[in-house]
C-alpha cells in the first residue's frame, strides 16, 4: 500500500515574488556609463584636483605672489628652497604662488568664455533648427564667422578695444571682460551647427508633432520639448569649450595682447619664463604643464560625456 506523504511548508519560507529592481533614471544611466570610461574618470579627478589646487592652495601656501624677494633672487638664482618651493622668477617673486594665482584667472577665463559661447551657439542653433525661415540666414552668418581667421581677428579686436575697456572697468577687470567677450563671440559657431542638427532631428519626433497639433506655443515647445532633448551635445560642447578658451587666452598672452605683465596667468607665465629657459626652465615648464593637464583632462571628460550621453551605447 502506497503511503502518501506531505511536506508542510511554513508560510513565507519560500518567496516567489521577484526581487525588486532599483529604478534607474536617465542621468543615473549616464553616470554609470561615464564611470566605466577610465580616461574620463582620470580626467575628472585631475580637473577637480587642479581646481582645488588653485582655489584652496593659496589658503595654505600664503606667500604673496607679487612680493619681490630680490635678495633671494640674486644670491640663490631663483632655485627652489623651503621658503620658495618652486623657486622665484628673475625679480624674486614666488613661482608657486604666481602659478596658483594665475590658475584662478586662466580657469575663470575658460569657464566664463565657454558660457558666453555656449549661450550664443545654443540660441542660434535652436532658432535655426526650429524655424525654417531663420535657418538659411543664421547658417550663412555662421558660415561667414567660421571663415574668419580667429587668431588675427582676436589680435585686431584686442588692440582696438583694450584701452577703452581698461578705462571703463580698470586694468585687470577690463582685460578680463574683453578677453572673455571676444573669445566667446568667436567660438560659438561649432556649437550652433551641432545644436541645429540635433534640433532638426528632434522636431520630427512624434511628441513634438503632438504638441504642435494641440496648439502649444512654439516658445513652450522649444523650452519643454526641444531644449531638454538637445542638452547632450550642448554639455559636450561646453566641456570642450573650456579647454579651447584656456588655450586661446594662453595664445593671446603669449603674443603680448592678453593680461598685463603684472597679472600672472598661465599663458603670461610661459611668456615671462621663455627668456630664462637655460637658467631656470621651471618658470615656463610649470605653467605649461598645468595648461596641458587642464586641456587633456577636459578633453578626456568630453570624450567620456560624449560616449555616456550617446543613446546608441545604452544596453
Amino acid at each position: 500500500m502506497a503511503v502518501q506523504t506531505s511536506t508542510a511548508v511554513e508560510p513565507g519560507a519560500l518567496s516567489l515574488a521577484p526581487a525588486e529592481r532599483k529604478q534607474r533614471t536617465l542621468w543615473g544611466d549616464v553616470w554609470q556609463r561615464f564611470r566605466r570610461h577610465k580616461l574620463a574618470m582620470v580626467g575628472t579627478f585631475t580637473f577637480i584636483l587642479l581646481i582645488a589646487l588653485v582655489v584652496i592652495g593659496p589658503m595654505f601656501y600664503t606667500t604673496d605672489p607679487d612680493f619681490a624677494d630680490t635678495t633671494y633672487a640674486i644670491l640663490e638664482e631663483g632655485k627652489p628652497s623651503p621658503e620658495h618651493l618652486l623657486g622665484t622668477d628673475d625679480i624674486g617673486r614666488d613661482t608657486l604662488a604666481r602659478n596658483l594665482y594665475g590658475g584662478r584667472i586662466s580657469l575663470a577665463v575658460g569657464i566664463v568664455a565657454m558660457l558666453v559661447a555656449i549661450t550664443i551657439g545654443t540660441l542660434v542653433g535652436l532658432l535655426s533648427g526650429f524655424f525654417p525661415s531663420l535657418d538659411s540666414p543664421l547658417m550663412r552668418f555662421t558660415d561667414m564667422m567660421l571663415a574668419l581667421p580667429q587668431i588675427p581677428l582676436l589680435l585686431v579686436v584686442s588692440m582696438l578695444f583694450r584701452d577703452t575697456m581698461r578705462k571703463a572697468l580698470g586694468v585687470e577687470a577690463g582685460t578680463f571682460a574683453l578677453i572673455v567677450i571676444v573669445i566667446g563671440i568667436l567660438a560659438w559657431m561649432p556649437t550652433a551647427r551641432v545644436v541645429r542638427g540635433a534640433v532638426l532631428s528632434v522636431k520630427e519626433k512624434e511628441f513634438v508633432e503632438a504638441a504642435i497639433s494641440t496648439g502649444t506655443r512654439r516658445r513652450k515647445i522649444l523650452a519643454r520639448h526641444i531644449f531638454p532633448n538637445v542638452l547632450s551635445p550642448i554639455i559636450v560642447s561646453a566641456t570642450l569649450g573650456v579647454a579651447a578658451a584656456i588655450l586661446t587666452e594662453s595664445a593671446l598672452s603669449f603674443l603680448g595682447l592678453g593680461f598685463p605683465p603684472d597679472v600672472p596667468t598661465w599663458g603670461r607665465l610661459v611668456v615671462d619664463g621663455q627668456a630664462y629657459l637655460d637658467l631656470n626652465p621651471i618658470l615656463s615648464v610649470i605653467p605649461g604643464v598645468l595648461i596641458s593637464l587642464t586641456v587633456l583632462s577636459i578633453n578626456f571628460m568630453g570624450d567620456g560625456l560624449r560616449d555616456a550621453l550617446d543613446p546608441r551605447t545604452r544596453k
